[in-house]
């Protein structure tokens, strides 16, 4: 049995790909900071499935707690075959309205903590010869608004930009990029939902099924919805200068409220 390490595993897309994941016979290491929401989710899996979960309390935050998973995927006993960076979350307000210790502790978990764990996770599988990382971002990574869409498209050119190094080695690597999906981001994020359209909203389920079967295909770029792949078609061909007012007059009528 294979086992895959999921950070932000106790919600949304992370407790999404736990399901899916432990239902296909997958040992699971869940990665969160509320450890109680850990053990609950570990015992349901193992019951349920029949499969190992381990548990593994670290903020993402915190040196301290990216380390810990660090220590986990490069624990050659126990290898992880596949790694899914799922841990993140949004700051309500627009730019120099949040503080700035709350900018750098999203980009800590968004971009430092993503370096850090796929790199240890790559090396190892790189080792073995084979291995998998999914780094979640957003399609706000390709529409220039807010700090949240920037950390985001460093994350897709980190690891589209990785995977064409890895390339041969038997390690892959994928940026996945989903719109709005229903789970606590928002709510974590004190951002109201209710202006946003009806048919924006995406199925975490069927969001990371139909994200294992691009990575399956090798693709080092998933936007797991024809809804949004036809918005970012728009996006490529929008003139940059036209994008950003109205990617500003969106974020302000679907935007936190």
């Amino acid at each position: 049995m294979t086992t895959a390490l999921i950070t932000g595993a106790t919600a949304g897309i992370g407790a999404a790909f736990a399901r899916r994941l432990a239902a296909d016979g997958h040992n699971l290491v869940l990665v969160a900071r509320d450890t109680e929401r850990l053990r609950e989710q570990a015992t349901e899996l193992h019951d349920r499935h029949g499969i190992e979960a381990e548990v593994l309390r670290a903020d993402l935050s915190e040196d301290e707690g990216i380390a810990a998973v660090e220590e986990r995927l490069t624990d050659r006993r126990h290898p992880v075959d596949l790694l899914v960076n799922n841990a993140g979350f949004g700051n309500k307000g627009q730019y120099l309205d949040v503080p700035m210790a709350d900018e750098l502790k999203m980009l800590k978990v968004h971009c430092e903590a993503v370096l850090r764990l796929t790199s240890a996770a790559a090396t190892a599988m790189r080792e073995r010869g084979r291995g998998g990382v999914v780094n979640v971002a957003s399609v706000a990574a390709f529409v220039p608004r807010g700090t949240y869409g920037a950390s985001k498209a460093w994350v897709v050119q980190f690891t589209q930009g990785a995977a064409k190094d890895l390339a041969g080695s038997g390690v892959r690597l994928m940026a996945l990029c989903p719109g709005f999906v229903r789970t606590e981001f928002h709510q974590r994020a004190g951002m109201g939902t209710g202006n946003i359209p009806g048919w924006m909203w995406l199925d975490a389920d069927k969001l990371v099924a139909a994200a294992l079967v691009d990575l399956a295909r090798g693709r080092s770029l998933s936007i797991p919805d024809p809804r949004y792949k036809a918005l970012m078609g728009v996006v490529k061909l929008t003139p940059r200068g036209l994008l950003g007012g109205v990617t500003s007059r969106t974020g302000r009528k679907y935007g936190p409220q």
